[in-house]
């Protein structure tokens, strides 16, 4: 409804916070830019095979994805005697079922054994958080929206108990206990830049590739951290 308002009111130009925003954007118009941002992968999200990296279309914007193989380095780093990680994410969220599979490849290659934890909404989000902390040593979770807005419930049945490690930053500060993560005000502002190019027409919005934020910082949470005893590696700061 607000997309379909934006496309009656004809914008200049459209800005999509997250997947599903981005979705509806696409699907309402041909013809005005839309950006997307905090997207974590424009293939899964916009249903594109063999995704290059430019959509082509009027849609651009930027990534949240941060280097999935740091991110599963991380775990044994911090991690030395687990053997079994659960992958716990919500399977109606196609972002985060690429990111499992991914990190998942990347651990096993490592020597891990994984397990997916999918979770249909948060009616049983509690319970499959239950089942996998009970039988993994560590648990993943991505940058998965419906996590990112109930992380209580992860913390309340890990927190002392089983380390969490996150795909970004504001998962962890709620039930983590470290991160690899970029940085959203950034992302934010290399979106801006990119809207600015199309608006001036310094730029098409069909030839501007995906862009990514590529500082990523070594981030740990230090309350779950003390909670589970855990000493902090070296080169990690902590989540303010």
């Amino acid at each position: 409804t607000i997309v379909n308002g934006f496309v009656s009111e004809n914008v200049d130009l459209i800005l999509a916070n997250a997947s599903s925003a981005l979705q509806a954007a696409a699907s309402a118009t041909g013809d005005i830019p839309v950006l997307g941002t905090a997207v974590t992968e424009y293939g899964v999200a916009l249903n594109i095979p063999d995704f290059n990296g430019t959509v082509g279309t009027n849609v651009s914007g930027t990534s949240d994805l941060a280097p999935l193989d740091q991110q599963a380095a991380m775990i044994p780093e911090w991690c030395p005697d687990a053997k079994t990680v659960g992958l716990l994410y919500c399977s109606a969220e196609a972002n985060s079922q690429y990111q499992v599979d991914t990190v998942q490849a990347a651990l096993e290659a490592l020597g891990l054994t994984c397990t997916q934890y999918p979770f249909s909404d948060t009616n049983d989000m509690a319970s499959v958080t239950q089942t996998a902390a009970d039988n993994s040593d560590v648990l993943y979770v991505p940058t998965d929206n419906t996590i990112a807005n109930n992380t209580g419930i992860v913390d309340n049945i890990c927190h002392g108990k089983i380390p969490v490690f996150a795909g970004e930053e504001g998962v962890c500060s709620g039930c983590g206990v470290a991160t690899l993560s970029i940085s959203y005000e950034e992302l934010g502002r290399i979106t801006g830049e990119m809207a600015v190019q199309i608006l001036t027409g310094e730029a098409d919005v069909s030839e501007l590739a995906i862009q990514y934020d590529t500082a990523v910082t070594k981030m740990y949470n230090a309350a779950n951290c003390e909670a589970l005893g855990i000493t902090v590696p070296d080169g990690y700061q902590p989540i303010e």
